[in-house]
């Protein structure tokens, strides 16, 4: 199993491009199910996880080719089965992205409880009682979903709570349903947004996307269409967060400012100098300490949860004392005891992470426990005396594209060595 080593000190510098965002790629690359003609994917991010998707997809008969720009083109026409299997469904909770096209179009599916990273309960009740409402016959037995339904038929759905697989299951599931569907509570994340644009370039017909109600007109067929992928967000602040906490310049390109306003708002409280293009966003914090903040976590558009980590490593060096409030997932400040055995001074109280900020942190090894996580370690990593050495970094490779390339490109002493 791959390791990284980080060698510790070193202050950031230089310009880095964005790759394509996971967690539009892979509903994305799910929607194409939908279509009866060929789909071409661009700017798709070279990761584990899209490329488990990939598999899944080939399992099931689609037929896949990559170009030399790692553009996909996906040919539903010679698909064979309608099912996920446990052995690819456990390591990605994304694989439950294919249940709502397999059922739409082809009337049936069977499709695995999903896996994936261990932060918190994420249940799929929402996905199967909304296609429920549509008119599926559903059964879950012997961790399985099977499900099945002639046409599904457009329903008023409120959704419980927010979720952005969710809203995305029943979004594409509604494309193709007899009548209009109408999703309440809806995910306003970008990421679905350009899953609704990809719908809407095939055929679809989507209101709303990016409100908290969308409105789908259900058509008979939906057909090619070449999408490009939307950049990562999450991605785009990780490095952000790598350059303040490193006192140093660092320049993310192919970007869009207009999707983390939140994540920007809090670098400049915590009296970071930012600067912002139309598709980039420069830090500047050379001869500068980050001042601690404070952080509660909610759905889009508000503080993103896949930041949460990043920013508990930020104010473990920044000055002052901060707040951190998790309020979307009770399991995810996994990677404050790996933060700790690196010198960080935090107290956890239920869902808070309540920060005291010191000036280094000492290497140590640890151990990753989810992507996000994962992040945090490196960064604290880049401001550690000494070598850190990340262990179990799969879980880094399911999100980031070349994270150790990326990094030492902008002057990081990283490398990945085998386990």
């Amino acid at each position: 199993m791959d390791k990284l080593i980080i060698t510790g000190g070193v202050t950031l510098d230089g310009d880095i491009r964005i790759s394509g965002a996971k967690n539009a790629a892979l509903p994305i690359l799910a929607a194409t199910l939908l279509a009866d003609e060929p789909v071409t994917v661009g700017n798709i991010p070279h990761l584990h996880d899209i490329t488990t998707t990939m598999e899944l997809l080939g399992q099931m008969g689609v037929g896949l080719v990559v170009d030399e720009k790692l553009n996909i083109e996906v040919d539903t026409s010679t698909i064979e089965k309608f099912y996920a299997p446990y052995e690819l469904v456990k390591t990605m909770r994304a694989s439950i992205l294919v249940l709502g096209p397999l059922l739409a179009r082809f009337g049936r599916a069977e499709v695995s409880l999903p896996g994936g990273c261990a932060i918190g309960s994420r249940p799929v009740n929402l996905h199967i009682e909304g296609l429920a409402r549509m008119g599926a016959d559903i059964e879950v037995k012997n961790g399985f979903i099977h499900a099945r339904a002639k046409r599904l038929k457009g329903a008023h759905l409120v959704l419980d709570q927010v979720t952005v697989t969710g809203t995305e299951n029943l979004m594409m599931a509604a494309t193709l349903a007899e009548g209009t569907t109408i999703i309440e509570n809806a995910a306003r994340e970008p990421e679905v947004v350009d899953v609704a644009r990809c719908l809407i370039a095939m055929g679809a017909h989507i209101e709303g996307a990016g409100t908290d109600t969308l409105i789908i007109e259900g058509v008979q067929r939906l057909g090619g269409t070449h999408h490009y992928v939307l950049p990562d967000r999450i991605e785009t602040g990780t490095y952000l967060v790598a350059g303040a906490m490193t006192g140093g310049r660092v320049k993310v390109k192919d970007t869009n400012p207009a999707m983390l306003e939140s994540v920007l708002e809090k670098l400049e409280q915590a009296e970071i100098k930012l600067n912002t293009g139309d598709d980039w966003i420069e830090v500047d914090a050379r001869g500068q300490r980050p001042q601690a903040i404070d952080i509660r976590t909610a759905p889009y558009p508000a503080f993103p949860t896949d930041m949460q980590a990043q920013f508990t490593a930020l104010n473990s060096v920044a000055e002052g004392s901060g707040m951190i409030s998790e309020t979307v997932f009770e399991n995810r400040f996994m990677h404050v005891q790996e933060l700790q055995r690196m010198g960080a001074d935090i107290k956890l109280e239920g869902n808070v992470a309540i920060t005291q900020g010191i000036k280094r942190l000492t290497a140590a090894p640890v151990m990753a426990t989810d992507l996000r996580a994962s992040a945090s370690l490196v960064l604290a990593g880049l401001v550690a005396e000494g070598d850190t050495l990340v262990d179990r970094i799969y879980h880094i490779d399911r999100g980031y594209e070349r994270i150790e390339e990326k990094l030492a490109q902008l002057g990081a002493r990283i490398h990945r060595v085998p386990g």
